[in-house]
């Protein structure tokens, strides 16, 4: 997985491996509101165990923290399991070779791996965390750092630390302990090959199938999503003969406008199409570069766009969602040689767009209302990015400084600005653009004006 991402995980004992020399292992259990319930929640080397006996922090082997994770039998008050890793003496997630959280099937099969590629100055990371979704579990990679190490980290999801922890030698987690739980510490894994440590947890009673909840609508509705009328009108084909897409012609920069002054990129005419569940479509004629997929999907289903290589295999995931009625708008480049084919997964009919990034909206100092994922220019000078988030899950926002990249057939390294959980009030710097600034996950409404500096 990448950072972001999210995944169904089967309900039952997973076992997680937190790999990384000199990276101490633990895990928080969260409530509805982001916060533990008290000290128990927090289970880590001075209490190894939650006393609902779900969490279990096993021995380190050879450079590997263990969880053990029993999702059947977490508490119904519990909606979130972070794992998190953390370091000492002075060593951050940067010097950390191989960090990854991995987790592990009762059989000992991979079910979901995620590696920490972009380890900064932090001491201390959520890496990952389970979640509640429809009835079952989700696995979410999700990489935040914390400079302040444990103690931010720790107060951020209500952890009160203003006593100190008891006496743990130098590695001390700093949050309340509880009284000592009598359970044994875990024997040690034994070490076997593959270097999956075979093991077997409490046996769970089996979980029925659960119908997925009706979703909550916690902001007003976006209006239907209404199929646009195609470009041209299509002749009548055989029931049995299939549509050829229809692909806009490319036109000459000069003969398309758009709004303010943007200069990086290609313009072109946009190309639409239409359809229903899933497909692949193939976008022939235009320039190479970065440009911008709008996509809009009616139903509630599994949502995923992808690119694919000129091997005809799987390249950039750019949509990976759950949500019902899919709105938004995500990056994409335009191959220098051949042409844009995205591979999308849907339940109900659709609608795709490709604009030149020119055709995005602009950031000004007056609010303005989105959903979803999307791209914005930021065209101004120095200025304060202002958001407020109204989703549950990951609101990730990388910015693009193009002003001094001059391949303009490729957007130059991101830089990410934003990376936090559920709903929030964000205020952000933004050097002088030109920019383009991307939302790269946002699962709803959400607001965003320029401050001036």
């Amino acid at each position: 997985m990448i950072k972001g991402e999210n995944s169904f995980v089967p309900s039952v004992a997973l076992r997680i491996a937190v790999r990384g020399a000199g990276v101490d292992a633990m895990a928080l259990l969260l409530m509805d509101g982001g916060t533990v319930g008290d000290d128990g929640d927090v289970v880590f080397h001075g209490a190894p165990v939650h006393p609902s006996g779900a969490i279990r922090l096993m021995g380190a082997v050879d450079g590997t923290a263990w969880l053990d994770v029993a999702l059947t039998t977490v508490e119904e008050r519990i909606s979130r399991v972070l794992v998190v890793g953390s370091t000492e003496n002075g060593t951050t997630m940067r010097d950390v070779a191989g960090l990854s959280v991995e987790a592990y099937a009762p059989d000992g099969t991979s079910v979901v791996r995620y590696d920490v590629t972009d380890g900064g100055p932090e001491t201390a990371m959520v890496l990952a965390e389970l979640y509640r979704r429809a009835g079952g579990w989700k696995f979410r990679a999700v990489g935040q750092g914390y400079a302040n190490g444990l103690a931010g980290l720790a107060t951020d999801h209500g952890v009160d630390v203003a006593r100190p922890a008891a006496a743990q030698g130098p590695q001390a987690m700093p949050v309340p302990v509880p009284a000592p739980v009598s359970v044994p510490m875990p024997a040690p894994l034994a070490p076997t090959a593959p270097p999956v440590p075979t093991f077997a947890l409490p046996p769970q009673p089996p979980v029925p199938p659960v119908a997925p909840a009706a979703p909550v609508a916690l902001f007003t509705p976006v209006a239907p999503f209404t199929p646009a009328a195609p470009a041209a009108p299509v002749a009548p084909v055989a029931a049995v003969a299939p549509v050829a897409p229809v692909v806009a012609p490319v036109v000459a920069p000069d003969q398309v406008s758009y709004g303010p002054a943007w200069s990086y990129g290609p313009v072109f005419a946009p190309y639409t199409q239409s359809g229903r569940d899933n497909d692949v479509i193939t976008v022939s004629g235009l320039p190479p570069g970065p440009v911008v997929v709008q996509l809009a999907v009616r139903g509630d289903g599994y949502t995923g766009l992808t690119v694919l290589d000129w091997k005809n295999k799987e390249k950039d995931y750019l949509v990976n969602s759950t949500e019902d009625d899919f709105r938004g708008r995500v990056l994409a480049t335009v191959p220098r040689k051949g042409n844009l084919r995205l591979r999308l997964e849907a339940e109900g009919p659709w609608q795709v767009e490709v604009s030149p990034l020119a055709a995005a909206r602009v950031l000004t100092e007056q609010e303005q209302e989105f959903r979803g994922p999307d791209v914005l220019l930021h065209t101004a000078g120095v200025a304060d990015l202002a958001i407020q988030y109204g989703g549950d899950d990951n609101l990730i926002v990388n910015i693009y400084e193009v002003a001094r990249h001059d391949d303009h057939t490729a957007l130059p390294q991101d830089d990410n600005i934003v990376n936090e959980i559920g709903e929030r009030r964000e205020t952000v710097p933004l050097p002088a653009g030109p920019l383009v600034v991307q939302f790269e996950a946002a699962d709803g409404p959400w607001r965003a004006r320029l401050k001036r500096v």
